[in-house]
């Protein structure tokens, strides 16, 4: 089969379209095609080695990955089709089709188990629509649900609105009952009040910290671009911070804020099966729109990589593994 392999760190020229066997399942996995994956900002991440500014709290996520690549497929999200079930398996058969997360997804076949974060899509679902849902959807749901418990009425402004994360945060926010201020380029303007943001606020033309006329419950940088001294300008006195893409000096303000201030710094990772159900019933319903900026075949994994990693990427970026 193929699979994107990368054997060193690096560029996105690491990476390397290369025939292996195909796995096979013992008793308790799952053999599913992969038809589509996504390339998002933990690929190139993880892929680069999280060097310098694209990951946090380098060189200790450095550390924690290894010299090597331990897991040589990059991991992520994947829509695909189950094609052999072990003997053990009772909550999944031959020929569903899923979507979710899994390990090795750049691959023609991954492996999963019972406990891995997937679950059945329905037919109104594609597969490229089903690899665009896992990162973004439940990074968002986490944040917002878990660790913010956000309620109906409150006011949350959005970072990178129009981003991976932010087209979900987005449109979450307003299921929940929130009022959203959506802050983005002012090209796609048009594209986050399409998904439900009630303002919006062009970062290139105005400096959202400067508008204190509005003071917010809830501040998300889904992009780990802003600072919690400008957040907090515009936060109320009890108001939360929400981080993706946190480094050494927000650790250190959120353990000295969140012991002697009120405004609050957050940061996790997380998404339980149960959030993954819960974004498979809002997409079914037609609450969560799926937004996807392009398409790439396999073999065009380094542009797919190349282009995320500019920053400037609307919603998902999906590399088809069938055509």
């Amino acid at each position: 089969m193929k699979a994107v392999m990368f054997e060193k760190y690096g560029p996105p020229e690491v990476l390397k379209v290369t025939e292996i066997a195909k796995p096979v399942p013992n008793d308790d996995q799952i053999l599913i095609k992969v038809h589509s994956t996504a390339v998002t900002p933990m690929s190139y991440r993880i892929r680069s080695g999280n060097r310098g500014r694209k990951a946090p709290l380098w060189p200790i996520s450095r550390f924690m990955l290894g010299r090597k690549p331990k897991d040589k497929i990059l991991q992520g999200e994947i829509g695909g089709e189950i094609v052999e079930i072990g003997k053990n398996i009772t909550k999944f058969n031959k020929g569903d089709k899923i979507f979710g997360m899994a390990l090795a997804s750049n691959a023609e076949y991954t492996l999963c188990t019972e406990k891995s974060r997937i679950v059945t899509m329905s037919s109104n679902i594609t597969f490229d629509e089903g690899s665009s849902i896992g990162f973004g959807g439940l990074t968002s749901l986490y944040y917002l649900r878990t660790r913010a418990n956000i309620q109906n009425g409150q006011k949350i402004l959005i970072y990178g609105a129009s981003g991976g994360v932010g087209v979900y945060a987005v449109q979450l926010s307003k299921i929940f009952g929130a009022e959203v201020t959506a802050v983005c380029s002012g090209k796609n303007n048009e594209l986050v009040t399409s998904l439900g943001a009630d303002h919006v606020i062009d970062y290139t033309r105005v400096d959202f910290w400067k508008e204190k006329m509005v003071k917010y419950d809830i501040v998300f940088d889904t992009v780990g671009k802003i600072s919690f001294s400008k957040a907090k300008k515009v936060l109320t006195k009890h108001g939360l911070f929400l981080e993706t893409v946190p480094g050494y000096r927000f650790f250190l303000r959120m353990l000295w804020s969140n012991k002697l201030g009120k405004k609050k710094l957050i940061f996790g990772i997380g998404g339980a099966m149960d959030d993954l159900e819960d974004l498979k019933r809002f997409v079914e319903s037609g609450k969560l729109k799926i937004v996807i900026d392009r398409l790439y075949p396999l073999e065009q994994v380094v542009e797919a990589h190349k282009y995320v990693e500019r920053g400037h990427k609307v919603g998902s970026v999906v590399l088809k593994v069938v055509q």
